[in-house]
């Protein structure tokens, strides 16, 4: 399949947000520039191969189950329903990424469990703690990716899978007892958790939540990558009030003051906060590091 996006695509750019970490078992680039991504869909796993051409063409390659409905999502997952209509940058720094980042898009991934299961991993631990848990789970208890893959491509787990994990290998993971809980009762409700996705909005960010275990944060995070949800702002996130606070103010915000600085975007403010973290903002380095907590050494 080849699909001409009506639309200056950035490749790279729309498809970030759902890569955890170079070393990501469901989605990366491989050595030719290919973008490989596995994943649950309603009629089974499958995998989608991604290639930009020079002529702004990308052409998709599909295997498994759910290669017809990855291939229908591929507009979808490039931005094609993003809609920035009415949004004003009130900051110059917005701007002044505006107009760097013109082909900035948010995409829809439209999987909503694919997303939730790294959320619920990245509550309250680094990055590097996180990204080891996913890695881990991916690679036990996730399929291989279908068709001709890369070896270290894997579907991430379905809910059945989490669902047989025992007690012990949540240990080995690193995954603590409150966020492996979160994960159950996310599994045990799991079909019911995709009419998030075709709710959308608040409404679906609010269905998310009557998951135990999942607040704001992790429900903006499963939003911004299933939906393409513009106004998912992460509050709670031990980052964003920084780089935005210091993007916008000169200063680091806590949650309140990041809710009244994007208080003007809305409905996009999340669109505001992806301009500036595309655009390279950052969080200061000074200070002691937050500390990385090994789960298995406990």
């Amino acid at each position: 399949m080849r699909y001409r996006p009506p639309f200056a695509l950035d490749l790279a750019q729309v498809l970030s947000p759902h890569q955890r970490g170079k070393g990501d078992p469901h989605f990366r680039r491989d050595e030719r520039g290919v973008a490989w991504f596995a994943g649950n869909t309603a009629d089974g796993p499958g995998t989608m191969a991604l290639r930009r051409f020079a002529d702004g063409e990308v052409e998709a390659q599909a295997w498994g189950q759910g290669a017809d409905r990855l291939l229908d999502g591929l507009p979808a997952l490039l931005g094609a329903e993003d809609d920035d209509t009415g949004f004003v940058a009130h900051h110059d720094a917005v701007a002044a990424a505006r107009q760097a980042l013109p082909s900035l898009r948010l995409g829809s991934s439209g999987r909503v469990w694919d997303a939730l299961v790294p959320a619920v991993l990245e509550q309250k631990v680094t990055g590097i703690e996180a990204r080891r848990s996913w890695r881990e789970l991916c690679r036990w208890y996730g399929e291989p990716a279908p068709g001709p893959a890369p070896d270290w491509l894997r579907v991430p787990p379905a809910p059945r899978a989490i669902m047989s994990i025992v007690d012990w290998k949540w240990h080995r993971a690193g995954v603590d007892l409150t966020r492996r809980r979160t994960l159950v009762f996310a599994a045990q409700v799991a079909h019911r958790l995709e009419k998030a996705g075709e709710t959308r909005g608040a409404q679906g960010r609010a269905w998310l939540r009557k998951v135990p275990g999942i607040g704001v944060w992790t429900a903006a995070e499963v939003a911004q990558r299933a939906w393409g949800d513009p106004d998912a702002v992460s509050f709670g996130d031990f980052h964003i009030p920084t780089v935005v606070g210091h993007a916008l103010v000169g200063a680091p915000l806590d949650d309140a003051g990041l809710q009244e600085v994007l208080a003007p975007y809305a409905p996009q403010r999340q669109r505001a906060v992806r301009y500036l973290e595309a655009a390279g903002f950052s969080r200061p380095r000074y200070g002691p590091r937050y500390p990385i907590r090994d789960y298995r050494a406990m």
